[in-house]
């Protein structure tokens, strides 16, 4: 349902809020937000807000330097953990031009637009993250160290888990602000948590992915703890990924519905698409230089495969039933920008379906154990790699502007070459990752 501005103002007056954060998302993944009185809702909405992009890297240089954040009032959302009292909400905002045009780095429009572009054909989507995040414990003065919240392992409980109240409060407060949490639990790595939300449609599910973050990083704070979602946190332990859960509707019947039994057609070259662009996408999956010591290992496969319920390919198909039937891509971490992946991976199964493409056999085997990766080709095994494959790719820039692709594949192969000539590829990672994911 579309919300008006009368009924936001309405929300402003009831919650005696008095601040509002205009939030948005650079191309890497990292949210960005400036605050505005509440007074100034109206200004904002019919004009926008100005900010300068040059210092945003990856958004725009110094010659042109304005661009505006205009409010989509659907986001609206009170922080839970702000004061209740001159009370704080939240907006997630498209970016503009002066002129009005759409900015092409702007992540939300590029998703919204591959959400249009399939529903004009007939399709539409449910989408699903199930996101990782490790806790650690604070210093004497509030910053992050290395030593993990607890040492408890797969779905422990107290006291060895003690992570189970803030995932409580995480919870508590993601419901307020409209998410539907579904799961939560502690995961296999020390200190290592998930927590799942309701599947929605790709932009809303984006959103909700970038609020889920805020809250982690926010009530954790609270609480004396630092929550990082590096993929790659502590050697020797599992890393954090994101799953993202794809279910595929047209006129209304989910694709995946019956799969195991009878594979419906479309489906199935829905599912050779995203297997066939799997490697160029990976440097927009798997964006940071140690996400590649994730893959591989611990159930995070690097092979390009995919199977029924089997969690050592690359995409399973799981065990589900009507409007759950979907497939779960297992190869990206959660340090992503959501709006480029979840574009990018559409695109792919889409453009699957009008290829008709053609899903080659399941690998109904661990592909971890010994022989397992035998015939099966790999992604990218390195940052490095992932840009080249990426800067060769066609289908990318089919997808994504030339600008976005250009900048943020320099900014990666920067970051590469960084890490691959450091003497200590672990320590330079935390130190330039660690205490900003």
């Amino acid at each position: 349902m579309e919300r008006t501005l009368s009924e936001i103002k309405a929300l402003l007056d009831d919650n005696e809020i008095k601040f509002i954060r205009l939030a948005f998302c650079d191309i890497f993944g990292r949210q960005k937000n400036i605050a505005i009185m509440a007074s100034e809702i109206d200004h904002a909405v019919e004009h926008g807000v100005s900010f300068d992009a040059s210092a945003i890297e990856g958004f725009s240089n110094v010659s042109e330097s304005d661009l505006f954040l205009h409010p989509d009032l659907n986001t609206f959302s009170i922080l839970p953990w702000r004061p209740h009292e001159s009370g704080v909400a939240r907006f997630y905002c498209n970016i503009a031009y002066p002129d009005g045009r759409p900015f092409e780095g702007d992540g939300r429009y590029i998703l919204s637009e591959c959400e249009k572009k399939a529903l004009k054909a007939g399709y539409s989507f449910l989408v699903g993250p199930e996101c990782e995040f490790y806790l650690f414990e604070t210093d004497d003065n509030g910053y992050p160290t290395r030593k993990p919240f607890d040492r408890a392992g797969y779905f422990d409980i107290a006291p060895l888990d003690r992570g189970e109240n803030i995932r409580r409060e995480i919870c508590l407060a993601i419901e307020e602000m409209g998410l539907s949490a579904e799961r939560s639990h502690h995961e296999s790595g020390p200190g290592q948590n998930e927590i799942d939300f309701r599947c929605s449609s790709p932009l809303k599910a984006a959103d909700d992915l970038m609020t889920l973050r805020t809250a982690v990083k926010a009530i954790s704070y609270q609480n004396g703890l630092f929550a990082s979602f590096l993929p790659k946190p502590l050697v020797g332990e599992s890393g954090s990924g994101l799953h993202i859960n794809l279910s595929v509707f047209e006129n209304e019947e989910n694709l995946f519905a019956g799969f195991s039994s009878c594979k419906n057609p479309k489906a199935s070259s829905f599912l050779a698409g995203i297997l066939r662009r799997i490697g160029d996408v990976t440097a927009f999956l798997d964006p940071l230089p140690g996400s590649y010591a994730r893959l591989g290992k611990c159930e995070a496969p690097n092979m390009i495969s995919w199977s029924f319920e089997n969690r050592s390919t690359l995409i399973r198909v799981p065990a589900a039933t009507g409007i759950d039937s979907r497939i779960e891509i297992r190869s990206a971490d959660p340090s992503c920008n959501p709006y480029l992946a979840i574009a990018l991976l559409i695109s792919a199964g889409f453009e699957g379906i009008k290829d008709c493409l053609e899903l080659p056999p399941s690998i109904d085997k661990d592909v971890f154990a010994p022989g397992g990766r035998n015939g099966l080709k790999e992604i990218p095994a390195t940052l490095q790699k992932a840009v080249k494959a990426a800067k060769s790719s066609e289908f990318i820039r089919k997808v994504l502007p030339e600008k976005l692709i250009d900048d943020y594949l320099s900014h990666k192969a920067k970051e590469a070459q960084g890490y691959e000539r450091s003497e200590n590829a672990y320590s330079y990672e935390l130190e330039r990752y660690f205490p900003y994911i």
